[in-house]
């Protein structure tokens, strides 16, 4: 049997949308669950018919959610291994933080222009909430935070973008947020972020939230580092 992480159920969990879209949907979510919660690795290889028996489902839906992940880069089929948990190298793992530094740089740049003041507001709540935040829960409001920031962007297309993005991450592992010191200087960060936003200084407001991702950036690599070989 595939050694899959144990604890995985149909049960909702924190984070995961409300019961009440299709089966094939919500094995979507369950997967992109464990993505995130590490219960499934970057190159980990998946049999489509463990995965049904494994999510209490039959494997229709599994399939269906199967060329969906595919579709959207977070399956992989390799011909020598069949389908694994997409893995990126080194120079995928550069471009994509390449992307994110422009994407979250515009986001916060269009923010600074559009954001109305309850928009302005949620930022500024949610920038004093998360110094209390830790662990997993630090990490689900920094993912909320950004969702927010991108969301006061007003831009549809930027949104699309910035999702694809956020789906990459996905395969990345533990949240950097988890690097000695890191929670404490993102927090810092966020606040220039914020300050800028609510300022209306468009060029200060990109440049803080491209600062803050090139950090990200140098964490992450930080943490790779520190894995055992």
């Amino acid at each position: 049997m595939q050694a899959y992480a144990a604890g995985m159920s149909l049960a909702r969990k924190p984070g995961l949308p409300e019961p009440g879209g299709s089966l094939a949907d919500r094995a979507y979510d369950l997967f992109r669950e464990g993505l995130r919660t590490g219960s499934f690795r970057p190159g980990q290889r998946l049999l489509e018919t463990e995965l049904a028996e494994h999510l209490g489902m039959s494997r229709t839906p599994v399939r269906e959610a199967i060329r969906r992940l595919q579709s959207e880069g977070l399956i992989a089929h390799l011909p020598a291994r069949g389908l694994c948990v997409a893995a990126y190298d080194a120079a995928q793992v550069d471009e994509l933080y390449v992307m994110r530094e422009a994407l979250e740089g515009t986001a916060a740049r269009l923010a600074a222009q559009h954001a109305g003041r309850p928009e302005i507001a949620l930022l500024q709540r949610m920038l004093e909430q998360e110094a209390a935040l830790a662990g997993e829960a630090a990490a689900e409001h920094n993912r909320r935070f950004h969702r927010a920031l991108h969301q006061a962007a007003h831009n549809r297309y930027l949104l699309r973008s910035l999702s694809a993005i956020s789906d990459a991450l996905l395969l990345l592992g533990p949240t950097t947020l988890e690097a000695p010191g890191r929670a404490a200087t993102a927090h810092a960060e966020h606040a220039r972020i914020v300050a800028a936003i609510a300022g209306r200084d468009a060029p200060a407001a990109e440049a803080a939230a491209r600062a803050h991702i090139a950090a990200a950036y140098e964490a992450r690599l930080s943490m790779a580092a520190a894995e055992p070989a």
